[in-house]
């Protein structure tokens, strides 16, 4: 994929959180959206991934730290053809495998059940140290929400795994600005995000979050790393390519009404069609 049809994807895998988050009447927008460049990326892209057998032992793995985003890895996984894209419709219903957090046990491509923020980047550093000791080639990516690191678990595993050289961990954080409560400077300041993970031994890329020039660069520069452990701090949109969501912390955990739908799906339409024709 070319960074247009990527791009083009990206817009589709949103307008997949969209309908997910509004036939549930409840979920993650925001934050889903914000990622949704880096999952496209992820699963099109750099991942050794295979939607025909899910549970490949060689595969790279993915632990969605700020799991409250499932949406958006769902919306991912359905367009890679891990379960069909008209499932999304069901996300939190009763009878359904899509539930409010990602679930291992029952839903095709989620490698980690998660939703404790804090725990997802402790499950990638096992998983990463797993491959070192068995001598596996595959890598480990996880991502996680800048609220999220002001857990102290994220870095107490940040220095276990720079401790170990998991030079085949790639840690990313989705650095939209924004928690549930409001800004995360005001919340509890993470900042500076790229010299703490320095200062805990990793190797640091910052990056625009929506580029896939950067991106791809950034995941290649984690994967020629060696010796230690890399972090992408990824500059992004709060609820990115819908009008009326960007930069508003509101949209963090609350799901449109009908006219709030239409007029997302045709924001993210727009921007499809700008892709089309150029």
């Amino acid at each position: 994929m070319n960074y247009q049809q990527l791009s083009k994807t990206s817009y589709e895998v949103r307008q997949g959180i969209i309908e997910a988050v509004y036939n549930a009447k409840s979920g993650h927008p925001g934050g889903s959206l914000s990622s949704a460049d880096i999952f496209t990326y992820l699963y099109f892209k750099e991942m050794n991934i295979d939607p025909t057998d899910p549970k490949n032992e060689n595969r790279d793995r993915f632990v969605l730290s700020k799991g409250h985003c499932a949406p958006g890895l769902y919306s991912t996984l359905a367009h890679r053809g891990f379960f069909p894209v008209e499932d999304l419709k069901t996300l939190r219903k009763v009878g359904s495998y899509l539930q409010g957090h990602p679930d291992m046990k029952g839903i095709p491509g989620v490698d980690m059940s998660s939703g404790s923020l804090g725990q997802g980047i402790s499950v990638a550093v096992g998983m990463a140290l797993s491959a070192k000791l068995q001598n596996k080639n595959y890598r480990v990516y996880t991502l996680l929400g800048d609220g999220e690191i002001q857990e102290g678990q994220v870095w107490e595993a940040s220095m276990f795994a720079s401790h170990r050289g998991l030079d085949n961990l790639c840690v990313i954080v989705d650095n939209n600005g924004l928690q549930i409560d409001g800004s995360i400077q005001d919340v509890c300041s993470p900042y500076p995000i790229d010299e703490k993970f320095k200062a805990f031994g990793f190797e640091v890329v910052c990056i625009n979050g929506h580029d896939y020039d950067e991106i791809e660069k950034a995941f290649a520069h984690a994967r020629a790393t060696k010796g230690k452990p890399t972090a992408i701090i990824a500059a992004t949109v709060k609820g990115k390519g819908v009008s009326f969501m960007q930069n508003d912390a509101n949209w963090h955990g609350a799901a449109p009404n009908l006219e709030q739908y239409q007029q997302a799906i045709q924001d993210l339409q727009k921007e499809i069609e700008k892709l089309e024709v150029e």
